[in-house]
């Protein structure tokens, strides 16, 4: 499985979770009782699905290693396998946080993930 997974989460959201310490998750996440994540492949996807247009958004990535057995790899859109998070997510395990802009287009730039 990927070492590094994604989340991506609206500004306001993700500055809270820093001036607390830990990311408990957006409403969605909250309601379904894990962290969603994706990992690269997924993430470009995931904007385009359930972020679409939206702006002043993140792109974090966490070492998904340092999740320990709270990342679970389940079963998701089209068969694939998603990390999901079964716990608040340590902000210890963060390894970047990069803005997610809007292009001309209306999608989302990944320019984080390219340079990677």
């Amino acid at each position: 499985m990927s070492r590094i997974v994604y989340k991506i989460a609206p500004e306001a959201l993700w500055r809270e979770a820093e001036s607390i310490g830990r990311f408990t998750g957006a409403p969605i996440d909250v309601a379904d009782g894990f962290i969603h994540f994706s990992t690269a492949s997924q993430v470009r996807e995931t904007a385009a699905r359930h972020f679409a247009g939206q702006a002043d958004l993140l792109l974090i990535a966490i070492d998904g290693a340092r999740l320990g057995d709270a990342l679970k790899y389940e079963v998701s859109r089209g068969g694939a396998l998603f990390p999901h998070l079964y716990a608040p997510l340590d902000l210890g395990a963060v390894l970047w946080v990069r803005p997610m802009p809007l292009g001309d287009d209306g999608a989302h730039r990944f320019s984080a993930l390219e340079a990677e």
